[in-house]
């Protein structure tokens, strides 16, 4: 049982369930800006859905709309969401400590050390 708590408690599963949520809420944003995007697509070249768009007898207009709709989410998603937590982070972000002499470097320091002694 305690094992079964401990997994429970581990920080990255809740964190995991805390993305999960979020990224559920964040949905009906995304999809809501999509199809005001796909709407200006509209605007601009008349209807933003292709689903009647046929090559000889094969559909391809309801992947052509499933194409459009899932690039302009990644767009969405990366421009106001990954870049500015990328620049966020990294301004908090600590700058890293200049790395210290590996173990092959302190080990060559001691033999050498100790060869100077005798």
């Amino acid at each position: 049982m305690k094992g079964f708590r401990d997994f429970l408690m581990r920080g990255n599963l809740v964190e995991l369930a805390v993305a999960f949520i979020m990224g559920a809420a964040f949905s009906s944003v995304v999809s809501s800006f999509t199809k005001i995007i796909m709407d200006l697509i509209g605007l601009i070249g008349g209807n933003p859905d292709f689903d009647t768009v046929t090559i000889g007898q094969v559909n391809v207009g309801k992947f052509l709309t499933a194409l459009v709709s899932f690039l302009i989410v990644a767009a969405v998603l990366y421009f106001l969401v990954v870049r500015p937590y990328q620049a966020l982070r990294a301004r908090f972000e600590k700058p890293k400590e200049p790395a210290g002499p590996s173990t092959d470097e302190l080990l060559t320091e001691i033999r050498d050390l100790l060869a100077a002694k005798k």
